[in-house]
């Protein structure tokens, strides 16, 4: 007894310790978005503002026509939402046939597509880019939605969920005459709600922080998505700090918020069978 309280102490010490390296750059981002420039780059360091200002979300938000943060936040918005439906009804399609349906060369192509993980994304992006070209989508939503919707790890996850769902299932819905489309749609899609919503908050805090990708297919200032186009909000000979942090700050406030509702979900898919009851 004693024994496991001394573990538990352990792990409670080591949790928070991990909880306050993350907390503080997070606490300090958000005071300093409050904080002038002048104050943030005075030697004298500081937790909180001096004076308090605003100013900062004003300028970022609105009275940087070099820098439209606005605009880029609607962009990263279509683009991450778009992406998230579209990786949820293929990948939910995809994990169907892999795991319910009986067709030869199923588990051979099911293989072969695992495989193709092994191979870091860095080495896609030149054929991607010229299949993207071709296609006419440089500086288009489509360039960043497109590519991403298919992911081998999210057909993965969500084939392993319905593996856990008995096949019975699938067997007394069509002795009630029910098709494969009825099946997977009034049967299995409530079943794996679950791992689907882990899916959509993986695809869409993914799509909304990529920075490598959408900073090649985007060349106009417009058209850019938040995360690759706070770079320029940096000066040309020195870093804007109080800005820079503003628009990070702001940068993170949609994948917070998604996780917040998502949360209940994220830690019942855990269990890959936690989809089924009883």
């Amino acid at each position: 007894m004693e024994k496991k309280r001394i573990t538990k102490g352990i792990s409670l010490i080591f949790l928070l310790i991990m909880a306050f390296i993350w907390i503080v750059p997070l606490l300090y981002t958000i005071l300093s978005s409050f904080k002038s420039e002048a104050d943030i780059q005075s030697s004298a360091f500081t937790i909180l503002p001096i004076n308090w200002v605003i100013g900062n979300y004003q300028d970022v938000l609105f009275a940087n026509t070099s820098a439209p943060v606005a605009k880029w936040f609607m962009n990263s918005l279509i683009i991450s939402v778009s992406q998230t439906v579209l990786v949820i009804v293929l990948v939910s399609l995809a994990g169907y046939g892999y795991s319910r349906m009986k067709f030869k060369g199923r588990d051979a192509i099911f293989i072969f597509l695992m495989a193709t993980m092994m191979f870091p994304a860095v080495v896609n992006l030149i054929p991607l880019y010229k299949i993207i070209d071709t296609l006419g989508w440089v500086n288009n939503y489509m360039a960043a939605i497109v590519p991403g919707a298919a992911g081998v790890f999210n057909i993965f996850l969500v084939r392993q969920f319905m593996q856990g769902i008995p096949i019975d299932f699938d067997e007394s819905a069509r002795v009630d005459g029910a098709s494969d489309f009825q099946i997977f749609t009034k049967l299995i899609l409530p079943l794996i709600r679950p791992v689907l919503t882990v899916v959509a908050l993986f695809t869409f805090t993914g799509s909304w922080n990529d920075f490598l990708w959408p900073s090649i297919v985007f060349n106009e200032v417009e058209k850019m998505p938040i995360t690759p186009g706070l770079q320029l909000l940096q000066g040309m000979y020195a870093l804007d700090v109080a800005h820079a942090l503003t628009g990070a700050l702001i940068a993170i406030v949609p994948t917070f918020i998604l996780y917040l509702f998502t949360q209940k979900y994220f830690m019942e898919s855990l269990s890959l069978s936690s989809g089924v009851k009883g």
